[in-house]
């Protein structure tokens, strides 16, 4: 029998942002038939893929990474959803919908220009990911409070707060029935195995308010098929009827079958709010296209380059003849022509991607005999990893998108001899991975870390992915140190002493150090410049100057070396230094190079200001009695946004390479 549940609370008076659905008039429609036979129109999900083609195509032309795999999955399943949702205008004040299938936010965004929901053009989606517009890499409330609840990005972090949605509505007594969209990716995290025990649990108790989860299971992840890399998931869902859901299996392509089983359930949900539901949707990645369908990936970026013609063939599959819609053969038009070519840059240095010297580095270490051991959640093909496990296939294991369970397992193998590399976007290894980083260390466990993608790097998939806290959030745990890569030649020399730093301190039974290496996405210059050596924990002096000096770290030192030559122009002489190893500061080396340089300082990076490398630096030197002005350029606070590149954000928040400059003329 139900316990009661709880005393109704009067709540504060906040008002929907969502927008209303009020004339919805959708610009391609399909028939299918409700529950009681009735004939229902429903916006054409062929229409909606094709959208979603060409708002990635646009997104690709402009510098940016997309998702096609994934949402392409869901427009069934999201088509009927929002046809039952939005029958009345203020449709919010019945339901509660979160997507935490966070890749596939562009799927809904096409869904709605489809529909007509949230004003939404299809001049609006040819924006998608660029810094003008709102509909971001990820669904973002607080750039597009019209259409996104809930922030999403990193998996299972979304479905696991929309629980506190259902369960806020009993609190406050508010009949809305939660939906809730979930990757069977998201589903191998923690944060949704725990909500998948909670929500059945508390539901049982008349805790929560009619609840109703869909798992899209196409058994495929950024890396490859789930089962194959990783471990099946097929025990985790059938788990879920043990725990006190209701379960149910669906075509999650079939439009007529998921819609009249979303229809019975929020029907049966609403009638026994103590048993929530889940609908097990059977769906392809890629569907719609036979090559992203078959694809290891799912085609799970989108498959089409930047500007190519083959964009026609694509739609036409997806359409299902060539004979589609105008609107698409214009805006194919506009896609394929080509922009005029931009003058060649002079700088002649040969860049590359950091990651190259990290897989590099371990390649290396593993052929003269360190025991360095990979364990990965589904991102090494973008942290570097990959190719080191090409390389050695025995010597790692995907343990799924699961970055807490990475970290703690690598605690494992570094107990029992190993020297266990860990790796995911920065986003994700300092939030899932900081208690079991911290457990590490007091457990004696020293690992190396891999954390890619930092600070506005990741520019395309926006503020959820671009970590403005990724060097404050690790730097005081006790034995990390922090390497903040500038190129990868550094990567590969700092990486290599460092596994050989672990592997003699252990060896003679002293306490080890785990390293964080922190890199960015983009190129870089393979080398700042010659003559440099690469020791830890010694900064790097690239340049000298007697009217001051900038000193940068990680990604910003490009940007520092180009304000550097823009002071130049101006008659400033300002050096530039490289300082990688944020957590050990050598004061004395400091002291003596900002001597040379009118012990006149600006720090700059793409971090928060607040417990960011400028901080740290400033108050070492100061707890050193060392004399020097400062100033620092950094984040102020705030979230970034989607933009095709990372240039565009470092533009907007003043860290670029003119930005520097002027800060350090004013200073």
């Amino acid at each position: 029998m139900a316990k009661k549940g709880f005393t109704m609370i009067t709540p504060l008076n906040i008002k929907s942002k969502l927008s209303g659905a009020t004339g919805l008039t959708s610009r391609k429609e399909v028939e299918i038939k409700d529950q009681q036979g009735n004939t229902i129109k429903l916006a054409d999900p062929r229409y909606s893929r094709c959208l979603l083609a060409l708002m990635n195509l646009g997104a690709v032309n402009g510098g940016a990474a997309c998702h096609w795999g994934g949402p392409s999955a869901m427009m069934e399943v999201w088509t009927a959803l929002y046809s039952l949702m939005t029958k009345s205008d203020e449709w919010y004040e019945s339901f509660n919908f979160v997507n935490d299938i966070g890749h596939g936010e562009n799927g809904l965004y096409a869904l709605k220009a489809n529909m007509g929901l949230g004003d939404l053009s299809l001049e609006d989606l040819k924006g998608f990911r660029s810094i003008t517009s709102h509909l971001t890499g990820h669904g973002e409330s607080h750039l597009f409070p019209e259409g996104v609840l809930l922030s999403n990005g990193p998996l299972s972090s979304a479905m696991a707060q929309s629980q506190g949605l259902a369960m806020g509505d009993k609190i406050i007594g508010k009949e809305r029935v939660t939906l809730a969209t979930l990757s069977d990716g998201a589903a191998m995290e923690g944060e949704a195995r725990e909500a998948f025990a909670a929500i059945p649990g508390l539901a049982k108790k008349n805790k929560l308010n009619p609840y109703i989860l869909i798992i899209s299971d196409n058994d495929t992840k950024l890396g490859g098929r789930i089962t194959e890399d990783s471990f099946s998931m097929e025990p985790t869902f059938d788990s879920l009827k043990a725990l006190g859901w209701e379960v149910r299996r669906f075509d999650g392509h079939d439009l007529q079958e998921v819609y009249q089983g979303l229809e019975i359930a929020i029907s049966e949900v609403k009638n026994n709010p103590t048993k929530p539901l889940c609908l097990w949707m059977k769906t392809i990645k890629g569907k719609g296209v036979k090559s992203t369908e078959q694809s290891a990936s799912g085609g799970h970026g989108f498959p089409i380059k930047a500007y190519d013609n083959s964009i026609s063939a694509f739609i036409s599959e997806l359409w299902g003849s060539e004979d589609f819609p105008l609107e698409f053969k214009t805006w194919i038009s506009e896609l394929t022509t080509k922009p005029e070519n931009k003058p060649a840059s002079s700088d002649e240095r040969v860049k590359e991607k950091i990651q190259v010297g990290v897989a590099n580095a371990l390649i290396d270490e593993a052929k003269e005999g360190s025991p360095v051991f990979s364990l990965s959640s589904d991102l090494a093909g973008s942290t570097g990893l990959k190719n080191f496990q090409k390389e050695y296939p025995d010597r790692f294991i995907d343990v799924g998108i699961a970055e807490s369970n990475m970290v703690s397992a690598a605690a494992g193998l570094s107990k029992v001899g190993l020297i266990p590399i860990v790796d995911t976007f920065a986003a994700f290894g300092v939030t899932k991975g900081n208690l079991p980083l911290i457990m590490a260390s007091l457990s004696d466990c020293p690992m190396i870390a891999i954390f890619s993608h930092t600070g506005f790097q990741d520019a395309a998939d926006g503020a959820s992915h671009q970590s403005l806290t990724y060097m404050s959030a690790l730097k005081s745990i006790p034995y990390v140190k922090i390497v903040n890569l500038a190129t990868s030649t550094e990567a590969y020399h700092y990486l290599r002493k460092a596994i050989q730093d672990i592997k003699e301190k252990r060896e003679k039974d002293e306490k080890a150090h785990s390293y964080v290496f922190f890199l960015g996405r983009e190129n870089f210059p393979r080398e700042t410049c010659d003559g440099l050596s690469y020791e830890l924990f010694s900064p790097q002096l690239v340049k000298t100057g007697k009217d001051g000096v900038i000193v940068s770290t990680g990604s910003m030192l490009e940007h520092a070396l180009k304000a550097s030559e823009i002071l130049k122009e101006k008659g400033k002489h300002v050096g530039v230094i490289h300082h990688p190893f944020v957590n050990e500061i050598n004061t004395e080396w400091f002291a003596n190079h900002l001597s040379m340089m009118s012990n006149k300082v600006l720090t700059v990076e793409d971090h928060q200001l607040i417990g960011g490398m400028g901080e740290g630096l400033c108050h070492a030197l100061k707890k050193a009695q060392v004399e020097f002005k400062f100033t620092s350029l950094g984040v102020k606070g705030g979230f970034g946004q989607s933009s095709y590149q990372a240039v565009d954000l470092y533009k907007k928040h003043g860290l670029d390479g003119q930005s520097i400059a002027n800060r350090f003329l004013a200073f």
